[in-house]
């Protein structure tokens, strides 16, 4: 297991899958998954299905552009504090 994803996950919520650490998020009744990906230094955002209705059943993988300020800032905040550089929330895929 990478270092960066051993920080991560004693951060809360956040649990490893492989080379990736992943945390969900539900606020203002937006819900999103965040991973982060350790063997290429990405964050990826998706939207989470919420209600069950017909047609949102798949999470699908949003601009970051679209998720809201707080949570950007505490995905990097919580890169930072398990050692990770914070740019790397930023970085395109």
């Amino acid at each position: 297991m990478y270092d960066s994803i051993a920080a991560l996950v004693r951060q809360e919520g956040w649990r490893a899958e492989g080379t990736a650490a992943r945390v969900h998020y539900d606020g203002g009744g937006d819900r999103f998954a965040v991973e982060f990906y350790a063997d290429v230094d990405r964050v990826l955002y998706w939207t989470v299905p919420g209600g069950g209705d017909e047609g949102e059943e798949t999470a699908a993988p949003v601009p970051r552009e679209s998720v809201p300020d707080p949570l950007r800032r505490r995905i990097r905040e919580d890169l930072d504090a398990a050692g990770v550089d914070p740019g790397v929330e930023r970085r395109s895929v």
